[in-house]
């Protein structure tokens, strides 16, 4: 059976699957970690461990060397990223406050779909549409990894805050995991490895968090979500990736969700229990945006490349005519 194979086809799967699996399961039977106890409990409400491992073997893989293109390219994404989602954090504070609306929606999901770019989307369109140094960007904007961001930018639209002590434990498996990786590259090298294996662990463990009965509203309302990162972020990115020397499709290829954020909410509702009402469908709809930006993105930037090429043509016959 080819079962990872198939898994594949679909856009962010490894994420959802797991998800939707944990999800159904705590619905249909949510005494089973207390009946089962052991591993089986463990892994039913251990999403947390999961990830704090993820992010520090995540961190194995930044680099502290850069170019100044690629620091310069990827600290303009970075900070339009992370900025774009304040700005719009903070207005939709005026308008939500701490509570959700109609469908599921609160701040918390709208700033960690929008904070966290997919950086295996951005490298493959980078490969397929970019230039390599683009490409080396997302060396500087996987700093946006974690919920760390996401609590600065909550703590600046005025919800809440968050004790230092819970700021600077958001961070700190990735800083380490960073220094690491960044000392020993066969270390970095063996640590590389587990991210991608970890994701499906921990999006079970978030699944099994959620009640379906309780978040059956938020699918339309992820949707809609997923084609708000695109366009609001995509746009800005698009802008600033024009500013610093770019074709702009760097910043188009950085308008999308990236599976690790869908864990962003349950990791700030455990710093801060204020967000524990609004956590479960946030990680839902934050799901639903990996999965709509995966698919919506690659479709945008490809049309705008194949615009870039018809409009080159004519260029590069110009430029040939007069030699």
């Amino acid at each position: 059976m080819k079962i990872k194979a198939t898994m594949d086809k679909i856009p962010g799967s490894m994420m959802l699957f797991p998800l939707l699996i944990g999800a159904t399961l705590n619905t249909l039977f949510p005494e089973t970690p207390t009946f089962f106890g052991s591993f089986t409990g463990a892994l039913w409400t251990g999403a947390m461990p999961i990830l704090a491992v993820f992010f520090f073997c995540m961190g194995s893989t930044l680099s502290f060397r850069a170019t100044p293109y690629i620091l310069k390219k990827g600290g303009a994404l970075l900070i339009t990223k992370v900025g774009i989602a304040a700005i719009v954090g903070i207005i939709a504070t005026q308008f939500i406050g701490n509570d959700m609306i109609l469908g599921g929606l609160s701040v918390l999901a709208i700033v960690a779909a929008m904070n966290d770019t997919n950086g295996g989307m951005y490298m493959a369109l980078m490969g397929q549409f970019g230039k390599p140094e683009d490409a080396g960007a997302y060396s500087i904007m996987s700093l946006e990894s974690g919920p760390f961001l996401t609590m600065v930018t909550l703590g600046a639209a005025g919800l809440a805050g968050f004790p230092w002590q819970a700021m600077v434990g958001a961070i700190l498996p990735l800083v380490l995991g960073m220094i690491l990786g960044n000392l020993d590259k066969d270390l970095r090298d063996f640590l590389a490895k587990a991210p991608p294996v970890l994701i499906p662990f921990f999006a079970f463990g978030l699944g099994c968090g959620l009640d379906f009965t309780k978040v059956a509203a938020s699918g339309l309302t992820g949707i809609l979500l997923g084609v708000f990162v695109v366009v609001v972020s995509g746009a800005a990115l698009f802008l600033v990736d024009r500013l610093t020397g770019g074709n702009g499709i760097a910043g188009l290829s950085a308008a999308t969700t990236a599976g690790n954020a869908a864990g962003v909410p349950a990791a700030v509702a455990a710093a801060n229990p204020a967000y524990a009402a609004v956590a479960g469908n946030a990680t839902i709809m934050v799901a639903t945006s990996v999965i709509v930006t995966a698919i919506l993105c690659p479709i945008v930037v490809s049309w705008y490349a194949n615009r870039l090429q018809k409009k080159e043509k004519p260029l590069l016959k110009q430029q040939e005519a007069t030699l």
